[in-house]
């Protein structure tokens, strides 16, 4: 369900943001001084992640299912231990236990070639890490919670410290040895001070926010100033692609509050990243779980939305420099979708020409005369792929004539 302004509410909106200006330039330890902020010690079943959070800690699959209670949070890790099993698995690195994944482990020799690790092993690894410094050290940074209980049922939503809250889950249920009570200390804030701008702040500044997660930030500050009314159920990439009809020049009174929440970028940047919500679904969450930067996911999301995902691909396959992205997208037949009723491209036309002269090269020719055009062997080999793609969608084009 689309989340829509609620223009009835802005007085509730500003005194929202004027709660928060205090956090935004000061240091959490002054917030103590109102009696409505305590620190407790919470039972973690009465903890739950929030749904919206910009921030994905576990993958889109499994983030949907949990939030959509179809697995509790021990289902979901163990989702998790077994997408990086198999992985783990198809590259000769079995592990039966979690704590296997750690370096300089038992089974570790200095011989042992560096491996290049996937996005869910590296996941795992860093958060059975902070599940072990949590194990020696206690917890030692509470979360930050919102009281959302309702009557006699207690219930608080993570603002910040979503990965304490999933290491504390693993430490309890899948590294052996576990003698904790089960508590996580918080600092809980009342439901009426939750802000999407102290969220912003800590995520901004805690390293590891992929450009599509600050993308989803971004989305959300706007949402907010906007008068639009942030849902408690998880949401899909439509929800935060609503932004992308929404900008600060509406609300310049609050323009320096939220590129400030943004990590004090410039408004320019603010609306490069946000321009990233135009990428497809798929494209979105490849994006988002191989951390590609901004500046290569820019020029993808000016081309048509076919071909996101697939240049996406390519960027993760040949490791895809910012130049050699823009010079793939700017290609011929990328930048626009032709209507149907529109005079056939001078380009097209120049292709198709070509595909009579198939029989009088050779791949090695094709290959030669790639390099010379490209000079480099990854934007050859990620032209290929793109025309291998378009060739086999005017293929099917042809076939539903």
């Amino acid at each position: 369900m689309m989340a829509r302004p609620n223009n009835g509410n802005t007085s509730r909106m500003d005194d929202l943001l004027a709660s928060v200006t205090g956090d935004l330039i000061g240091d959490l330890p002054q917030a103590f001084t109102d009696n409505s902020i305590r620190v407790e010690r919470i039972l973690l079943e009465m903890v739950r992640p929030d749904p919206v959070q910009p921030r994905r800690v576990l993958p889109e699959s499994i983030h949907l299912n949990f939030h959509n209670n179809r697995v509790t949070p021990t289902q979901a890790l163990r989702e998790l231990v077994q997408i990086v099993q198999i992985a783990a698995r198809q590259r000769g690195r079995p592990f039966n236990n979690v704590l296997e994944l750690l370096p300089n482990g038992n089974n570790e020799r200095d011989e042992d070639p560096i491996v290049n690790l996937s996005p869910e092993e590296t996941l795992l690894r860093d958060l059975v890490n902070l599940a072990v410094t949590i194990r020696d050290d206690g917890q030692i940074n509470p979360l930050t919670v919102v009281d959302v209980s309702q009557g006699v049922t207690r219930l608080f939503r993570i603002e910040t410290g979503e990965r304490r809250y999933w290491a504390t889950w693993l430490l309890r249920d899948f590294i052996p040895g576990y003698t904790g009570d089960g508590i996580i200390p918080c600092i809980v804030i009342p439901a009426a001070r939750s802000s999407v701008f102290r969220q912003a702040k800590e995520n901004t500044a805690r390293s590891g926010l992929t450009a599509v997660a600050l993308a989803r930030q971004a989305a959300l500050l706007l949402l907010t100033v906007h008068g639009y009314e942030v849902p408690a159920y998880a949401v899909g990439h439509d929800f935060y692609r609503q932004a992308l009809d929404l900008d600060l020049r509406a609300k310049r009174e609050y323009t320096d509050m939220v590129l400030s929440a943004m990590g004090g970028i410039k408004r320019g940047q603010f609306s490069y990243i946000k321009g990233l919500l135009r990428l497809s679904d798929e494209a979105l969450e490849l994006a988002d779980r191989h951390a590609i930067e901004e500046g290569r996911l820019r020029h993808v999301a000016n081309v048509a939305p076919e071909y996101h995902a697939e240049i996406v691909r390519q960027i993760i396959d040949f490791n895809l420099s910012v130049k050699q992205v823009k010079e793939i997208c700017e290609g011929d037949g990328l930048h626009t979708v032709k209507d149907e009723a529109e005079d056939i491209s001078p380009s097209a036309l120049k292709m198709a020409k070509v595909t009579q002269a198939i029989n009088a090269t050779t791949p090695q020719e094709l290959a030669r005369a790639l390099m010379r055009q490209e000079g480099d062997a990854s934007v050859a080999r990620a032209r290929l792929q793109a025309m291998r793609k378009l060739l086999g969608d005017a293929e099917r084009y042809l076939t539903s004539d």
